[in-house]
């Protein structure tokens, strides 16, 4: 298989809109009119029905983890696979499916950390817990976590190519937290658990 054929079925792959899919399947309404209006699994959960944000959250994680050890199995390099990660990251992100408007990517990013290297999943899935848990905003512990992704991939593997191809990804994830940000620096950042508003 080559590397574009490759990075064509991993965008494909990130491009399934878990948050859609599993909505309908539980008969709630579309992601998209509710709450931060994110096709993601934090915002599936305000609309009460904790099933259908797993569901979302282990379907958005899956597509990346299989993009990333996926490739490692066929063959590719360390950094082609973090790449194939990358192009499932930005399927959900810029999923085709969705005119181009998908999720954040934080399922999706933990996924293809959990592919490229179980400890830097790890590391950064704790960071995650432990500033979501603190401030009670979730896109807190995004941001948080979308910084020291790169970090710990350096600490761990420390091969360039695969650190700028992360490092890549969570300035994607930030940039794509930008409102977010906006709201955390003005209280009005919706917390989780936190219920639907219309």
């Amino acid at each position: 298989m080559s590397l574009l054929v490759l990075l064509c079925a991993a965008y494909l792959l990130g491009s399934v809109p878990f948050a859609i899919v599993s909505s309908k399947l539980f008969g709630l309404e579309d992601p998209r009119r509710y709450g931060s209006g994110n096709p993601g699994a934090t915002n599936v959960l305000r609309s009460g029905s904790k099933p259908a944000a797993a569901l979302t959250l282990i379907g958005d994680c899956l597509k990346g983890w299989l993009a990333a050890w996926g490739a490692t199995r066929l063959g590719f390099s360390p950094s082609e696979a973090a790449l194939a990660g990358l192009a499932a990251f930005l399927g959900h992100v810029f999923t085709i499916f969705l005119r181009f408007n998908g999720g954040k990517g934080v399922a999706t990013a933990l996924g293809v950390l959990a592919g490229v290297d179980w400890r830097i999943a790890l590391a950064s899935l704790a960071i995650w817990l432990l500033t979501a848990l603190g401030t009670r905003y979730s896109s807190a512990g995004a941001l948080a976590a979308a910084v020291a992704a790169p970090i710990a991939a350096f600490i761990f593997l420390g091969t360039v190519p695969t650190v700028g191809i992360l490092a890549a990804m969570s300035a994607i994830l930030v940039w794509r937290h930008s409102a977010n940000i906006r709201r955390l620096l003005a209280g009005t950042e919706g917390r989780i658990g936190g219920k639907k508003k219309g």
